[in-house]
């Protein structure tokens, strides 16, 4: 059976949205509003001592101190209503929604299967995925192909990937969803497929489509490999966008040993314009612990 032919008997119903709304907080200003040079993310709830709960005074206090994006990896699960009304915040103040997640069973093989019922299943959380994308505003979605098989050889399984990944793609033409590829590192997440930066690089080769695009998350990457800015350098052209976190312990930068001000500043020189996600801890708590982070990106975000 063709992809089109595939496509065009496979649609059915997105999967349904739950998850509540927090109660409303004064949002308090700490800082500068002064924009800064990249568009770092906070997570749309990080910031609930501040601002409180409610996620509107969250993107308000974001915005307030000078970040230009945030990222909300459970956004397909929120309700509709909340995210149009995330989306109207964030287009009211030009701010960009990183990637949310799509799909990251981490459980089980799927990409990996030539499987009729497998790619439906994913081809269908893609169609729910383009009408969150659409009611927030949000350009990409993120998936991780999900574990390797013991058994068969790699070579059919990267084939699988890639088979998959087209018919996915064809899927998001219309709308222009990118969907982003996340490696994760082996000691975090034993027994996934996708693991480095050149391997993701050659599968969106491979698939040879807009749609289909990288997320290179730092703090993987550094524990798997290392080497990030000439990876950057190499996978330029298939990246869409960036995971931050200091490694050992994924919190902000200038916990550890990756220099982001470097980094940071090599990303500013190519003229990067995408959304870096902020996916990590923070090393203090508490109010301040929210003030040490703006601090944090304060001073890497200083080249």
């Amino acid at each position: 059976m063709d992809r089109r032919h595939f496509l065009a008997s496979s649609l059915a119903a997105g999967t349904a949205l739950s998850t509540g709304l927090g109660t409303a907080g004064a949002a308090e200003n700490t800082s500068s509003n002064t924009p800064f040079k990249l568009k770092y993310a906070p997570d749309i709830g990080r910031f609930r001592q501040h601002a409180g709960n409610d996620l509107i005074d969250g993107i308000r206090f974001m915005h307030d101190q000078g970040f230009r994006a945030i990222f909300d990896n459970g956004l397909m699960g929120k309700p509709a209503d909340l995210q149009e009304r995330i989306g109207n915040a964030l287009r009211e103040r030009n701010m960009d929604m990183g990637p949310f997640v799509i799909y990251a069973d981490f459980g089980k093989e799927s990409f990996v299967l030539n499987d009729a019922d497998i790619r439906r299943d994913l081809i269908n959380r893609v169609r729910s995925g383009i009408e969150t994308a659409k009611r927030t505003g949000a350009k990409w979605g993120l998936m991780v192909p999900g574990r390797y098989n013991q058994r068969m050889d790699w070579g059919y399984q990267t084939a699988n990937v890639i088979e998959n990944l087209k018919y996915i793609a064809e899927v998001c033409e219309e709308s222009g969803l990118v969907i982003v590829l996340e490696p994760l590192n082996k000691r975090d997440h034993p027994g996934l497929f996708l693991t480095t930066i050149s391997q993701t690089y050659a599968i969106c080769r491979a698939v040879n489509h807009p749609c289909c695009k990288i997320v290179n998350d730092l703090y993987h990457q550094q524990i798997t490999e290392g080497n990030l800015i000439p990876n950057i350098d190499n996978a330029w052209g298939e990246i869409a966008s960036f995971h931050v976190g200091d490694n050992p312990g994924r919190r902000e930068p200038g916990t550890g040993e990756i220099n982001y001000r470097n980094i940071f500043k090599h990303l500013h020189q190519k003229g990067y314009d995408g959304v870096i996600c902020m996916e990590h801890g923070i090393s203090a708590g508490g109010k301040e612990g929210e003030k040490v982070l703006i601090e944090a990106y304060r001073k890497a975000d200083d080249f």
